[in-house]
């Protein structure tokens, strides 16, 4: 557009009317200022992550086309250095879990090799996955151990709480289903 401008001008400058040559000059330049808009814009569409990172989620490839309105998450990033463990308590079991207290997560990839971790979060708010409520509790890795990590990985993580009686590990998934049971039956 800015082209065509350019040409006008040049016409209106060689039938010299003045009116038509400062129109189109004014046009020239606000076609110039829609230019370096959209250059900045550009400029700014650069995304790049503050820390080195993995991508966990997203794909370009599938929204290829579409459009993008701010705010919208094109991806998830991890950091390459850190790690943060999510692990889903049963809501029975929850209420033996505190901060602060360690743990030990055997990844699918890696059985063998368990590695430490420490509870710094529970998330007060249940989610209901295949039948069962779950409580979210974050955890972290007390110390790097192995290079093969990478988010995304899943396995089993068993949170170390007070000692219990071995008649006790074996029944209270049952007594505290069958307390329920008479509960709700109880005039």
């Amino acid at each position: 557009q800015q082209s065509q401008y350019r040409r006008e001008h040049s016409e209106a400058q060689a039938d010299h009317d003045r009116a038509k040559v400062r129109i189109l000059g004014a046009q020239i330049e606000q076609a110039k200022a829609q230019v370096a808009l959209i250059e900045e814009q550009l400029e700014r569409i650069k995304v790049t992550a503050p820390f080195d990172s993995f991508v966990v989620s997203g794909d370009l490839s599938q929204s290829l086309g579409a459009p993008v309105e701010r705010g919208d998450v094109l991806f998830e990033v991890a950091p390459l250095d850190q790690y943060r463990v999510i692990l889903k308590v049963d809501e029975r079991d929850i209420g033996a879990v505190t901060t602060g207290l360690s743990g030990q997560l055997a990844l699918s990839s890696m059985p063998h090799d368990p590695i430490p971790i420490k509870v710094f979060k529970i998330t007060p708010m249940s989610t209901a996955e295949e039948g069962i409520n779950f409580f979210r509790v974050e955890a972290s890795l007390v110390e790097m151990t192995s290079q093969r990590l990478s988010p995304g990985m899943e396995g089993i993580g068993k949170v170390d709480v007070e000692r219990r009686k071995l008649i006790w590990i074996w029944t209270h998934k049952i007594t505290h289903w069958m307390r329920l049971f008479f509960w709700s039956w109880w005039p």
